[in-house]
């Protein structure tokens, strides 16, 4: 049984009578029950249909919150091989809510950046639900400052609902980290990649995202601040997250259309949740393609870089 959001009651309802259905039948307490149960599996993969297929902006959001979404760890796992992780940023400590090493994909070098939420309250706890710290952002400009150096492309996984606003992480410089480790992106010799996988949130998204190609999963969203945050700024009303969600073009399709990102990562009817492994191999297809299409147009990754977040917001 899936983790079933508010919208997906229907589906809930189906899913639970198919299932109620298969235990009787496994026990011999129903007889012949094969035709009806095939009856709901219809209803049910319609209704799924119908929900996913009209999504508003708010309910985006929440799928892409989803408790059961594959995380960064789970994409590394899957598309990566011989992953060495780094920790520590040479200055202050550890923070386990960005991931950050070397490994291989497709038999290629490469630096790995990514923001780990947790699956579970233990892992959540410990990655601080993906909320990063200074240290997590200067473990980051580390790795790219390797990466640069030995000529290792860099592919990022964001899925934060953004950078850790605590006090002592204020003391240490986060917001002086977060602009060093946007720069340090955006100063690349080396290509760079970065998928959102989940929520792309403010500035905390944006210090491991301004790549050469952004891509989104398709039920990913990407904004400068959360809709309740914004909510609460513009009415003081923090319920008010379903009309800030409509109002600030957060969607993969909103920011596609407006030239932030590159390209949308489709994910199954019901989320990337129901089809974990298949959405992670559509994920790595992608970036092979956006490597292989950076390294076919022979252009300076600097100036492709420059040019292309220059160019976001002109109309003529």
């Amino acid at each position: 049984m899936y983790n079933y959001l508010d919208f997906e009651k229907p589906v809930a309802d189906l899913e639970g009578k198919i299932l109620e259905l298969k235990k009787l039948n496994e026990t011999g307490e129903a007889v012949d029950v094969a035709d009806e149960i095939a009856r709901l599996e219809k209803r049910s993969r319609d209704a799924l249909h119908d929900v996913y297929q009209s999504l508003t902006p708010w309910q985006k959001a929440q799928v892409a919150r989803h408790a059961d979404r594959p995380h960064c760890m789970d994409y590394v796992r899957q598309l990566f091989t011989d992953f060495t992780p780094l920790a520590g940023d040479r200055s202050f400590g550890d923070d386990e809510a960005v991931i950050a090493g070397f490994a291989r994909f497709k038999g290629q070098s490469v630096a790995i950046l990514g923001q780990e939420k947790g699956s579970d309250m233990q892992s959540r706890l410990k990655h601080n639900f993906g909320m990063a710290r200074p240290e997590g952002y200067r473990k980051a400009v580390r790795v790219m400052d390797l990466a640069e150096r030995f000529q290792i492309p860099v592919v990022s996984l964001v899925d934060t609902a953004g950078a850790y606003p605590g006090i002592g992480a204020e003391e240490r410089g986060q917001a002086e980290a977060i602009a060093r480790s946007t720069s340090k992106c955006l100063g690349l010799t080396v290509p760079n990649i970065s998928v959102i996988i989940g929520e792309g949130g403010s500035g905390g998204a944006i210090a491991i995202a301004t790549a050469n190609l952004v891509y989104m999963l398709e039920h990913s969203i990407y904004s400068v601040i959360s809709p309740e945050g914004a909510a609460s700024i513009l009415w003081h009303d923090s319920t008010r997250a379903k009309d800030a969600a409509t109002n600030m073009k957060i969607t993969a399709q909103d920011l596609l259309a407006l030239k932030v990102i590159d390209g949308i990562i489709e994910e199954p009817v019901g989320g990337a949740h129901r089809a974990r492994e298949a959405v992670i191999e559509a994920t790595g297809a992608t970036i092979e393609k956006g490597f292989a299409d950076l390294q076919a147009a022979g252009t300076d990754y600097r100036e492709h870089r420059r040019d292309k977040f220059l160019a976001i917001g002109r109309t003529l």
